[in-house]
């Protein structure tokens, strides 16, 4: 089961950082990963968890950054950078699709025009991003920032 992410979720989005930013971790201390949910219920901030058996075993969420605040895939001030992971022992059980096709939807219904991510590049996540129609924009040492066109809801 998909539901919408709210406050009452600020912690276990914080817990699915580590699985998302694992290898940003050591980044200059804790706040460059904890952006992504710091002060979360802002405008423009949105976002899914999934539940196996009441339990949330996984989130995926978006949000806005300014240019003087940036994320690691930040593109633009009007492209929101997702965030997305799924707890080890639940990956591969199609909870990702869900997030991922959901939180696709929940964007282009907002007028989104794209949604940006950052993962490292040799993370087998690459191919997985580039089905669900990400594509490489720009590139760092162990980093690849990849965006999303999404289209208008009614598909033109």
């Amino acid at each position: 089961m998909i539901r919408a992410a709210g406050p009452q979720d600020v912690r276990f989005l914080r817990d699915m950082l580590r699985h998302a930013y694992y290898w940003r971790m050591s980044e200059s201390g804790d706040l460059p990963v904890a952006r992504y949910v710091l002060n979360w219920g802002r405008p423009g901030d949105e976002g899914l968890v999934a539940l196996d058996d009441a339990n949330p075993v996984g989130a995926a969420w978006y949000r806005l950054f300014p240019r003087e605040e940036a994320g690691f895939g930040f593109v633009d001030e009007s492209t929101p950078e997702l965030t997305i992971a799924v707890v080890p022992s639940r990956r591969g059980k199609g909870f990702g699709h869900e997030l991922m096709t959901g939180l696709l939807e929940k964007a282009r219904r907002a007028g989104y025009e794209a949604l940006s991510l950052s993962v490292e590049k040799t993370s087998p996540a690459v191919s997985l991003y580039e089905r669900y129609g990400f594509r490489r924009v720009a590139e760092s040492d162990d980093a690849l920032t990849m965006v999303a066109k999404l289209g208008s809801p009614d598909g033109l």
